[in-house]
Parts: C-alpha cells; structure tokens; sequence
C-alpha cells in the first residue's frame, strides 16, 4: 500500500508546476519516436510471425470435415483483435520501452540530472515523465492496430503458401460475422496498456537509489511490475466491456 500511494502522489506530481506547451510538444515528439517509430520494426516481426503460428497450429487442429476452413481465419482474426495484438505485444512493450524508461530515468537520478532539474526550479517528473506518458498513450494504440494488420498479413500468407486455406477462404472468414465492437475494446485496453507501462517504468526509474546496479533492478522491477499490470487490467477490462 505505501508503494501504491507513492505511485498515486508521483501521478499527481506530474500536472504541478508545468513548463509551456511548446516544451511539452518537442519533448513529446521525442518521445514519440524513440517509442512509436523505433518500435515499429519488433512490433511487425513478432506479429507476423505470431499470425502466421496461430494459422498454422489452428489448421492443424481443424481436423473436422464438418468445419468449413474459412474458420481458420476467423479464430486467427478473434485471437489477434481480442489478445494477440493489445496484450502479448504489450508484454513485448514493456520489455523493450519500459525498461527503457526505467533505465533512461534512473541512469539521470543516480547522476544527479534529476536534482540539477529541480535545483533550477524545475518539476523534473512533470518535464521528464509527462512527455514519455502522452507520447505512449499516442503512440502504443498504432502499434497495436499495425500489430494486428501484420498478424493477419501473416496468416494469410503463410495460409496460402501451405494449402491450409485458399486466399478467398481466408478472406472470408476475416470478414464473416465481423463485430466491430472489438476493435474499440481492443483500442480501450491499448490505452490503459500504455499508461500502466510507460507511468510504472518511470515511477520506478525516477525513485532510483543507489548507482548501476540499483539501475538494473528498477528496470526488471518495472517490466515485471508493468506487465502484472497489464494482466490484471486485462481481465478488469475483459470482465467490464465484455
């Protein structure tokens, strides 16, 4: 409970004593890239592969001559919008971006950057984490929905180089008994992904103590942390909207 409420004063810390819009914009941009753009070329290997994997193992399972194949797609279609895409990549997210923050924060805490900051009259955690938090709310949601584009490509093409299911096959099942309630689920979990992940690494970074090796535990903390998060969101909000 004292960590959660030290959590909970760190988030209101953020919205006291801003800097200028202008600040926050190029410091979110930053951010966007270092996150968003330098993410984009993980997100898709694993979300190909990860479509192209669950085509495969559910073919392989469709045994039932009484099961038309198009049914493939459509679990690969159910499986990615609903989990593949928002939650597993988010687990991907917080390895990669999480600790990331947590490192890049308390690399500058055990430095004395953060003390510089505050020295000069500046609240270092709004400067320093509120970009890293609206740059991952931006950001996260776009990976999901080019995850889950990429995981479908892969279905589909690993679908027809192995003679699981015809193109036209996996196209209609993509299409067949569409509910587009699930991608504004998957999007509503994306955003609350994003602000556990990037506002845990950084609370956890910018409370570091210690020097290099303290370093090291605040980033395993915050990714293990992050995604227990991420898990128990997931069931609430599976719990909640479904």
């Amino acid at each position: 409970m004292k960590g959660f409420g030290r959590y909970m004063i760190f988030l209101g810390s953020l919205f006291v004593r801003r800097e200028t819009f202008k600040t926050y914009y190029t410091l979110t941009l930053e951010e966007c890239v270092q996150i968003g753009v330098k993410s984009v070329l993980l997100f898709m290997l694993v979300s190909t592969f990860m479509g192209a994997v669950t085509t495969i193992q559910t073919a392989a399972n469709l045994v039932s001559p009484f099961v038309p194949r198009f049914v493939i797609s459509q679990v690969v279609r159910e499986m990615t919008i609903l989990e593949l895409a928002p939650t597993i990549m988010a687990i991907i997210y917080a390895g990669k971006v999480g600790s990331s923050m947590s490192g890049g924060l308390g690399t500058m805490r055990i430095t004395e950057q953060i003390d510089a900051l505050e020295v000069m009259g500046i609240n270092s955690a709004s400067y320093l984490v509120l970009p890293k938090i609206v740059a991952s709310l931006l950001m996260y949601p776009l990976l999901v929905i080019f995850a889950g584009v990429c995981a479908i490509m892969g279905g589909y093409i690993v679908g027809s180089l192995t003679g699981s299911l015809t193109p036209t096959e996996y196209v209609y099942g993509i299409r067949y008994a569409f509910n587009p309630y699930f991608i504004s689920f998957a999007l509503i979990k994306s955003f609350a992904f994003a602000f556990l992940i990037s506002s845990i690494s950084s609370f956890k970074g910018y409370y570091t103590q210690g020097g290099a090796l303290e370093v090291g535990i605040a980033s395993t903390q915050a990714v293990t942390t992050s995604i227990i998060a991420v898990l128990l969101a997931d069931y609430f909000l599976a719990y909640l909207l479904l």
